[in-house]
């Protein structure tokens, strides 16, 4: 009796460990989402390579990641107190240009040692959003050739990442346009998106 009970103790063991090793196989699944990492896969796995400077990047960019043919830039004016709009982005408040078209990727965040773009506002991440440029298949074009074009994506940030005054989701990509405005957090720096030939009367 003793034997049989051992055996059918060693037989619930090996059970248990199958259902165990199944568990973990089941976790070990990498889950296909637009985030590319925000689950936490690649913060807790080095081994990716996806570490720049000996910090873990919170995303890795898609495959369909290429550098831009379009000269864009970011345009980055200081919000004036009040409701004057008419003075809210004229030439005396712009801080700087940001030429953002030599890379596929630019990440702002506090974090001086990863950050393209680094913000130093309080109210903001370490790694705080992405600007991605993606080539994808044209939509309004017949022969759906790809277009190479500008995305943003919030990584999380604790307070926010705002196209036009809009808060956008974590872990999605938004594409941007010709003119659109972002805002980060409390920030009152406002990037503006354009491109090289863009005049002052535009802005």
């Amino acid at each position: 009796n003793n034997n049989n009970n051992n055996n059918n103790n060693n037989d619930n063991e090996e059970d248990n460990n199958n259902d165990n090793e199944d568990t973990r196989a089941q976790n070990n699944v990498p889950e296909e989402k637009a985030n590319f990492g925000l689950s936490g896969a690649l913060q807790e796995d080095e081994t990716t390579g996806n570490t720049y400077n000996g910090i873990v990047l919170k995303f890795s960019e898609p495959p369909e990641a290429r550098t831009p043919n379009t000269r864009w830039r970011l345009y980055v004016f200081k919000k004036k107190s009040g409701d004057d709009d008419d003075n809210k982005k004229d030439n005396g408040g712009l801080l700087q240009t940001l030429h953002i078209s030599k890379q596929s990727a630019y990440l702002f965040g506090r974090e001086r040692k990863v950050a393209d773009i680094p913000v130093d506002h309080p109210s903001l991440s370490k790694q705080h959003c992405v600007l991605q440029y993606r080539s994808l298949p044209d939509k309004n074009d017949r022969e759906q050739r790809l277009r190479c074009k500008p995305y943003l994506m919030d990584l999380g940030s604790t307070n926010g990442t705002f196209i036009n005054g809009v808060r956008i989701e974590d872990a999605r990509y938004y594409e941007l346009r010709k003119g659109d405005v972002i805002t980060l957090g409390a920030s009152t720096r406002e990037y503006v998106l354009l491109t090289e030939n863009t005049t002052s009367s535009d802005l």
